[in-house]
Order: structure tokens, then sequence, then C-alpha cells
């Protein structure tokens, strides 16, 4: 480590070998965060319970990066002998139910997450994390800290190392958490939903710097903090995307990349596509369905009303990067949104790996939300609202055409504001802001 760079202590639940969209942001900032002048130190869960594994991630890490482990206790073999399920039973969040199967246990189940696990299924990660760095920093001064969440436990951790130490804190929130899309699906009772809000009120307020991800949510974060929200994008590494070269497949593939929830279950689509294969029967040879992720089998039973199921290539999980290869590989990238009540603030984290991918994005969702405000920045694709199956058919059969012209290319630009490389600049700024002293 160069003796002039300053020491900052990461706090993250999801790290390599974990995979998801959970792990990309603070991996990506501490691949080039030694580029500006900041040594990261990683505090980080050991044997958590997390669905997907990709090993190929650690081929982003720098060398000789200090990485500080501590053993979780999380409740998901008891959640899974509560619902009668297998040990060691994958757990999705986000509310993705594959198999479909409703049950009052289940209804149980999700009263419990909500009321006694507060923040969330991490919180006995808490206790031990703090006395762990307790330990450590008595011997390893660091000069600012940053958490990163959900699970927002990291921030509980964080808020009580701030309330020893007086370090600089950066709490950055890739996600809400009371304004979180799924939030009223919790069943929370009065005491619980005022015990939420008391601890994001004084974790947003004692932090030194409130970093999120989308305007929308910072606005949002803003009038529950009292004071400046730094909003501070997710982007795409260019090194990830270098084959990228935006040229036309020769099948008319359909790909999405990540969880389906019923919420972002895009059943105006579904009805559209149909009716394009009625209208274009030379489709039914050309067409294919990329769907890479957990399902809902909501998901499913759309595609089976439709009689799209025949066209499904269903994918379960793959490595990043092969992910990635089918990113520009697909001639349509499908973004549905969380039909929710929040949804102006939801830009999923893949969006901008589509653009980096240089294929054309179909979205649905909110035409004047902050999806679509980056979608029409970077000129990157077509949205139609919810429910509305025209606009989605006119979006869809638009594509096609092109497709069949051999024209289905994108002609993409300002997408370099999304650069990881220059994103991690902008979380520095804050940094030198915070810890200036």
């Amino acid at each position: 480590m160069e003796k002039d760079r300053k020491r900052v202590l990461i706090i993250t639940y999801y790290w390599p070998p974990m995979g998801g969209g959970g792990v990309q942001r603070w991996l990506k900032m501490v691949k080039y965060i030694r580029e500006y002048g900041w040594e990261p130190v990683i505090f980080t869960s050991k044997d958590a319970s997390n669905p997907i594994h990709d090993e190929s991630l650690f081929a982003d890490l720098p060398p000789n990066l200090e990485t500080i482990h501590q053993e979780i206790f999380e409740p998901y073999d008891l959640y899974n002998q509560f619902l009668g399920r297998k040990k060691g039973e994958k757990v999705f969040q986000g509310f993705v139910d594959e198999k479909g199967q409703k049950s009052f246990l289940k209804e149980i189940a999700v009263w419990l997450r909500g009321n006694i696990f507060i923040p969330d299924a991490r919180m006995f990660w808490i206790r031990p994390s703090f006395k762990k760095l307790k330990e450590y920093l008595k011997e390893n001064p660091v000069d600012a800290l940053i958490s990163t969440g959900p699970p927002h436990s990291t921030h509980v951790i964080a808020y009580k190392v701030k309330k020893e130490y007086g370090l600089p804190w950066l709490a950055d929130f890739r996600d809400p958490w009371t304004n979180i899309d799924f939030y009223q699906q919790l069943k929370l009772t009065k005491i619980a939903d005022s015990i939420h809000k008391k601890l994001e009120s004084k974790i947003m307020s004692v932090s030194d710097a409130l970093v999120t991800v989308t305007w929308n949510w910072g606005k949002e974060m803003q009038e529950i903090r009292g004071s400046e929200v730094d909003v501070i994008s997710n982007g795409f590494d260019p090194t990830d995307f270098k084959n990228a070269n935006g040229n036309q497949p020769l099948k008319f593939s359909i790909l999405h990349a990540g969880s389906l929830n019923r919420d972002r279950n895009p059943f105006a689509f579904w009805e559209a596509l149909e009716k394009l294969l009625n209208e274009e029967p030379e489709l039914k040879n050309e067409l294919s369905i990329d769907l890479i992720g957990p399902l809902d089998f909501s998901v499913l039973e759309s595609l089976k009303k439709h009689k799209l199921d025949r066209f499904l290539n269903r994918i379960e999980n793959l490595p990043h990067r092969e992910v990635v290869k089918k990113m520009t590989e697909a001639a349509i990238l499908l973004l549905p949104l969380n039909d929710t009540p929040n949804i102006s603030g939801v830009v999923p984290g893949k969006l901008y790996e589509y653009i980096g991918a240089k294929r054309p994005i179909l979205a649905i969702g909110s035409p004047s939300g902050d999806s679509s405000k980056i979608i029409q920045m970077t000129n990157a694709g077509l949205i139609s609202d919810f429910g509305d199956d025209k606009q989605a058919f006119e979006n869809l059969r638009n594509y096609y055409r092109l497709f069949q012209k051999g024209q289905l290319i994108v002609d993409s630009k300002n997408s370099e504001q999304f650069s990881r490389k220059n994103l991690v600049g902008d979380i520095v700024s804050v940094l030198n802001r915070i810890s200036k002293n």
C-alpha cells in the first residue's frame, strides 16, 4: 500500500464469492478507488446464506486487498424448517415466489420478517461485527467509514462504529428502507413501522454523508434526513463490455437478466408479443425468450397463457461475465420495472449494464420515472407505461421491423457518465469532503 493513501473501512454484506446485483456497485468501487488516493479495507460476512455464487468476480478485486470476515447467523434454515422446506433450500429476496404456494405459514413468516427482524434478517450480525471492528480498529486505524445497504444492518454497524470513534461516515443506500417497493407487503404493526422509521431517520441524520442511486430517491431521503443527499448512480464497467460491438444478432432473442417477481411481470409485454406473433408468422422461427435468474410463478403462468412458453430459454444462474456476454448477443434487452407506488425512483442496476451492452432496451414502466430519464439521456431504447399494451406492441413491432431490415442497432450517447470508473471519482469527492480534517 502506498503510504500517502488514506484508509477507508467499507462495511458490506454482499461480496465475492457472492454473485448477483448487490455485489456489483462496491466491487467496482473498490476495483478503482486506489487510483483516487484511498486504500479500501473490506468488512464483510462469512458463510452467508446467499443463493447466488460467482467465483469469477474475484478477478475484479485489486491485489493485496485487506478483507475482514465475520461469521453471520441468518434465520433462513429456520425459515425453511418452519415452512416444511429442505434445509439449505434457496431463499430469494424481493418476494420472488417460484412455486406459487400460498399458505398461512408463509403469511406468518412474512409477518415475522417485518416485525421481529428489524432492520432485516441480518440483525444478528450487528453485535458480533461491532465487537470485531472495535478490536480491529484499536490496532488498525482508518480515516473514514462507508456502509452500503441493503441489508440495512450494515448501516447500524457503521452507526455504532461512528458513535464509538467519531469517524467520518458515508452511508450508501443502493435501495430505500421504508420506501422500498415491498415495504407495504411486510404486514407491519404500527409499533414495528415506527421502529423501522425511527431507526432509518437516526441512520440518515447521523451519517456525515448520505448517498443514493436515483434522483427521486434522493428527494425522498432528503425529507427524512433534513439535509443534503448526494445522488451517485450505478453504472457499468467498460472493461466488462469491451467486446460489445452493437452488431445485430441472427436470432430475434429477447433477454432479461435478474429476478422477475410478480411486481415486475410485464403482463402488457407478453400480450404484445403474442399479438406480434399472430401478425408476423415468420417470427416463430426467429424468436427466443431468454430469462436469466429467479422467476416468480406468475411469469411462467403468463408465458403459458399467451402461448409463449415454447420459446422460453430459462437459465437459473450464470457467472456475471457470461451474463454480460449474453446481453451483448441479444436482439432486445427487456427491462420491466416494478409496478409499485414508488416506481419513479426505481432504476435497476442492470439498466446501466444494458447500456454498456449496446443492444436496444425495451422498458415497461413509468415514462416520467428516473429509468425513462436515463434511457432518453443515452438514446438506449424505448419505454411503454404499465398496462399500455398498445404502446408496448408498437415498440416491439418497431424493433422487429428494424431486425428484419438488418438495422436493429444502437446509436447510444452520453453513456460515459455512467462508467464505473468515473462514478468512483464522484464517491471519492464526497469522501474527501467529509474527511478534510
